[in-house]
């Protein structure tokens, strides 16, 4: 049995009026239009809902039952509509966010506990991951951080920041193999580059092996590694030179930058949701909240400019 959610909203009405034009009145409708709408309803049931005399209209047994089920569901229709308006309103609720092993980890991980104390009713679910992407149409996340612009009509994308791999030596690996001045001397030196059968988690992550090639064309690296964090305590351990975003690296690190003057190519990152979560309060503040901190970190970073690997030769 379909029921017809507008003609219980006119059979409440009429039900609590006890006549037609007096419903009629109330929900803006002519009085036949409400006569008609509680024939077809009477039809589609099977039943006599009121009884009619010179008094008004009167509840049937069964229309007292209808009743007090059109009034249970008009209170629950109230209690969510109330329920959206609040989490539109509150910043509340889960967020499950997806990206990259070596950024979620790296960039997003340690702003988490500032965020928790500015929105303690909004839990963060952080789902990180190099392999498949997460879709977000199916439900695998709620929000993204993506480092390619997005096509989909359904997604909407927030730029929150550029940046670069750079390359990288532990301070022993350089003390025995010595720092190249030139990237013709890369082709001297290990070279640690990124290896998967899974697509990398941002493009032309091995463009410094391609630096390498352009002069050496049967250069073949030290290592290879199948994860960015991997690369890390590769390059730490002193397994070459190895291309990282400058903010994985920190002071305490132990690495050394090494031809400064170059990095890779600029990778652009966006905050990415589905179009429906448009008015999402705990999403919106998300948002802001990372593009203020971006906002912040671009301000404090000193990347030189970059170079193309056709300026390089």
């Amino acid at each position: 049995m379909n029921w017809n959610w507008d003609r219980l909203r006119v059979f409440r009405e009429v039900a609590e009026v006890g006549s037609f034009t007096g419903a009629a009145k109330q929900l803006q409708l002519s009085q036949p239009a409400v006569s008609r709408q509680i024939s077809t309803l009477e039809q589609e049931l099977r039943i006599i809902l009121f009884h009619r005399d010179n008094k008004g209209l009167v509840l049937t047994e069964i229309g007292e039952e209808v009743y007090r089920t059109a009034v249970s569901l008009k209170g629950q229709l109230d209690i969510m509509e109330s329920r959206i308006l609040s989490r539109q309103e509150t910043p509340a609720g889960s967020l499950r966010l997806t990206t990259s092993v070596a950024f979620g980890s790296s960039w997003l991980s340690p702003l988490m506990g500032l965020f928790h104390e500015q929105f303690p009713e909004i839990k963060i679910s952080l789902l990180l991951s190099d392999q498949a992407e997460m879709s977000l149409s199916s439900r695998d996340a709620d929000v993204a951080i993506r480092f390619a612009p997005q096509t989909k009509p359904s997604l909407i994308q927030k730029k929150l920041l550029d940046f670069h791999y750079h390359l990288y030596a532990s301070e022993e690996y350089l003390k025995d193999k010595s720092t190249p001045q030139g990237v013709l001397d890369l082709a001297d030196h290990k070279i640690v580059v990124y290896g998967s059968d899974m697509p990398a988690p941002v493009e032309n992550i091995n463009w410094h092996l391609d630096l390498v090639r352009d002069h050496a064309p049967h250069y073949e690296p030290a290592l290879s590694v199948a994860s960015v964090h991997g690369i890390l305590q590769a390059v730490r351990s002193g397994a070459g030179i190895g291309a990282l975003p400058k903010y994985m690296v920190d002071q305490n690190s132990g690495l050394v930058e090494v031809l400064s003057e170059i990095k890779g190519p600029t990778i652009s990152v966006y905050f990415v949701y589905l179009e429906e979560m448009r008015n999402t309060k705990r999403v919106e503040v998300l948002r802001e909240f990372l593009v203020e901190h971006a906002s912040c970190g671009s301000k404090k970073a000193s990347d030189a400019p970059a170079l193309t690997r056709k300026g390089l030769r």
